[in-house]
């Protein structure tokens, strides 16, 4: 069996994380864990931190991409495989959203993504072949989205500095008939590494592949 982290934050994007790639890729390695997604924070509060102005023209998804670059170094050298991934976060609301297999130019206006919200977004997203998940929907600050945005509910949100209310995420995919669900981390800090994700048969190659697993059901959830 393979073991998968689902959602991930580096300090080197975020700015609630406070980990760099090396100490993440040794930690996740030693635990066991074959593969990451990264998913680092998108939303203003990364751009910022950043210094990065969203009215010039700097290349902003390389900007943002940089704590995925540079766990991918770090996957390397240890034979972890990781995975290209997002938080999103917009102004309508406090909600966050796991991003997975979405093509850069999806992410490029990060000024227009904001203002758009997730009605707006959910159908640029599966068009380009991304997978949408709502994270920890019931966190305090935030609420579930209407399900007909969604691929996927993360239904075991393991942060030990949240009251996640896990149980009320699977009512909602009962409810909903939500199929896709799953169980990350949600690591920022070193008593978060490892927590949980997925375990799987098979191992991801890449994005799309990791995408085709989620939608295939052919994985277990690790603290459900």
């Amino acid at each position: 069996m393979y073991t998968i982290e689902t959602h991930l934050h580096t300090t080197h994007t975020s700015k609630c994380g406070w980990l760099e790639a090396p100490v993440l890729a040794e930690a996740y390695k030693a635990a066991g864990y074959d593969a990451i997604a990264v998913t680092d924070h998108y939303n203003r509060t990364t751009f910022e931190y950043l210094q990065v102005d969203l009215r010039s023209g700097v290349d902003k998804v390389a900007a943002f991409l940089t704590g995925y670059r540079r766990m991918v170094e770090e996957g390397r050298k240890l034979g972890l495989t990781i995975y290209k991934g997002a938080e999103l976060r917009f102004d309508e609301c406090d909600n966050d959203y796991l991003l997975y297999n979405w093509p850069d130019e999806l992410l490029a206006d990060p000024e227009s993504i904001f203002r758009m919200g997730i009605a707006a977004f959910a159908p640029l997203a599966r068009e380009a072949g991304a997978l949408l998940i709502q994270a920890h929907p019931f966190r305090k600050g935030c609420t579930p989205a209407i399900p007909c945005y969604l691929d996927g509910i993360e239904v075991v949100n393991l942060n030990p500095r949240h009251e996640n209310r896990n149980d009320r995420a699977v009512e909602f995919a009962d409810q909903f008939h939500i199929a896709i669900r799953t169980s990350g981390s949600d690591c920022h800090r070193t008593e978060d590494i490892a927590r949980g994700g997925i375990r799987s048969e098979t191992l991801p190659a890449d994005e799309a592949a990791y995408v085709a697993l989620m939608r295939s059901g052919g994985f277990t959830l690790i603290g459900a």
